[in-house]
């Protein structure tokens, strides 16, 4: 396992690509979040009684404990940006053939899949790093206005990894079965932005909500809006979407679990072409 980590590791800090796709992820994050930070301090400044009732009915998303929560939700959304280098790592080994090439190396067929997981845990640990330092820096900077543990809302780290690196293996499931960097990108991208938007939304309008188990909405629910958005629900509503946390963190883990197991499949079935 050394030698795959340090291998795969070798491929991804010489292809520049990746690099110009972490940077632009680590401008996206704190700026989604400062965007969102900026409204609020717009609304809740305004020099009359309606902005510190504002204030006071929904806290501030962005000092601790909440930011945990908050930075997570807003950060989730630009998950696509990641996965287009994951897409392009899996397209390029069939384009290049270096995947033939393990293989003559000597490399089994299970340690090329495996190498590929390392490549998604490796975008997903450096993306949770852009997250957690965007949440700490909101949250020290807004200390002031928190109130309670700070650290009560940490756990949202943990699921902001496993919801990344789940997305992420969707995005590999996708580039692994088509091999074509532009095919896999359009349709990753389409399903992500469009397609399943618009099925969630219809399912819950006609089909008493069963979008809530299709394959991104699944990790996405382990992260709630934050509670300041939640306020805008009913309050059961909005506790039962806690409530369901452990059970789509559970179906997050066994989706992940079936994506590499059928990535797994597929190879050592496939034909080295």
């Amino acid at each position: 396992m050394t030698h795959l980590i340090r291998t795969e590791w070798l491929k991804i800090k010489k292809y520049n690509a990746f690099w110009w796709i972490i940077g632009l992820t680590a401008l996206s994050y704190p700026g989604i979040n400062y965007m969102f930070y900026t409204v609020y301090q717009d609304i809740t400044r305004q020099p009359n009684t309606a902005g510190k009732m504002i204030k006071m009915a929904v806290g501030n998303p962005f000092a601790f404990p909440e930011a945990w929560q908050s930075v997570a939700y807003f950060s989730s959304w630009f998950v696509f940006i990641p996965a287009v280098v994951v897409i392009m790592f899996v397209s390029n080994e069939y384009s290049f053939r270096t995947h033939r090439q393990n293989i003559i190396d000597g490399w089994s067929r299970s340690q090329f899949v495996t190498s590929k997981m390392v490549d998604v845990l490796i975008v997903s640990l450096l993306i949770t790093l852009l997250y957690l330092a965007t949440t700490l820096t909101s949250g020290y900077f807004n200390l002031a206005d928190g109130s309670g543990d700070n650290w009560s809302k940490s756990y949202y780290t943990g699921l902001f990894l496993l919801q990344t690196f789940s997305q992420l293996s969707i995005a590999f499931l996708v580039g692994f079965l088509v091999r074509k960097a532009f095919i896999a990108l359009g349709i990753f991208i389409f399903y992500f932005l469009i397609l399943e938007n618009i099925l969630v939304g219809l399912f819950k309008l006609k089909v008493n909500d069963i979008g809530a188990y299709l394959p991104f909405e699944i990790s996405d629910r382990m992260i709630p809006v934050p509670a300041f958005l939640g306020r805008l629900d009913t309050p059961e509503n909005y506790q039962r979407a806690l409530d369901r946390i452990p059970l789509h963190t559970g179906l997050t883990v066994l989706l992940t679990i079936i994506i590499w197991g059928i990535c797994y499949r597929v190879n050592n079935r496939r034909d080295l072409k």
